[in-house]
């Protein structure tokens, strides 16, 4: 019976990590914003991009079959006092498209695409506007790994907190692995990411206000705490349950808040 009980823990533990995953991808600042408009009776589905590598500009494609239907992009570089541009898209067959101006890694670019009719008003397909950070390349094996080892410490960390609520044995090993998992994820992989991102280990406290370094920061914080009072009082778990809770609560908020960025405003136009 424990066994099975504890192949459903874990079930719940990855189930769990998915889901958050999941929803903190698709809240954060660097997910696609997608919809649909309606012109000449025609719905019109976009997608556009709010994340782009360095090296190429980024493109902005809207498929318009509708060949009375033209379009333009506003755009200016984000946080800035430049004045918005106005470039009109280009026809490609049944797309209308465009290039944003390249920018270096951590700089944004604010857009809006407008789609005009030959009769009829002109249509804002997003009212607020997109924002676009472009990233340096990272390599595909130091993104797998970061990913499977931050993603893996929220299982080992929702488990520890289970563990420990049920006052079971397994706590301090648990807490171990937890530790062991979020350092290798958060704290050697992460850094070296951001580093071929966007040019710096690391941007949170006390250097910078990155919310993705400040949150590994937190976590860690109060896993060594958990694990400082577990070796000096065994039973008192309720700092293990605590720590896992503080993940969780962490792991709620969307990936890439206040990221790294160039601050345009204090530079020239």
């Amino acid at each position: 019976m424990n066994k099975f009980k504890t192949i459903g823990i874990w079930t719940i533990c990855i189930i769990l990590m998915a889901a958050f995953g999941i929803y903190q991808r698709m809240t954060g600042p660097t997910y696609p914003i997608s919809g649909s408009v309606t012109i000449n009776s025609q719905n019109i589905d976009f997608i556009l991009l709010r994340t782009y590598n360095t090296g190429s500009p980024a493109p902005v494609s809207i498929f318009v079959p509708d060949k009375s239907v033209n379009g333009f992009v506003k755009f200016k570089r984000h946080p800035s006092q430049d004045p918005f541009q106005t470039v009109d898209m280009v026809r490609k067959v049944d797309s209308l498209t465009f290039s944003l101006p390249q920018l270096d890694a951590a700089g944004k670019i604010m857009y809006h695409v407008i789609l005009k009719p030959e009769t009829g008003k002109e249509v804002i397909i997003n009212e607020t506007p997109a924002i676009l950070r472009y990233k340096g390349a990272v390599p595909t094996g130091i993104l797998v790994l970061h990913v499977f080892f931050i993603f893996f410490s929220m299982v080992l960390s929702t488990r520890t907190g289970i563990e420990a609520m049920l006052n079971r044995n397994n706590s301090f090993k648990l807490l171990l692995w937890t530790l062991g998992f979020l350092i290798l994820g958060g704290m050697v992989f992460g850094p070296i990411m951001q580093k071929y991102a966007f040019g710096a280990y690391w941007t949170g406290w006390p250097f910078g206000h990155d919310l993705t370094d400040n949150k590994t920061f937190i976590s860690l914080a109060m896993w060594f705490i958990a694990l400082w009072r577990m070796r000096k009082n065994p039973p008192a778990k309720g700092w293990i349950i605590a720590a896992a809770v503080v993940q969780i609560a962490i792991f709620l908020i969307p990936h890439s808040v206040l990221g790294s960025q160039i601050d345009y405003s204090q530079q020239p136009k």
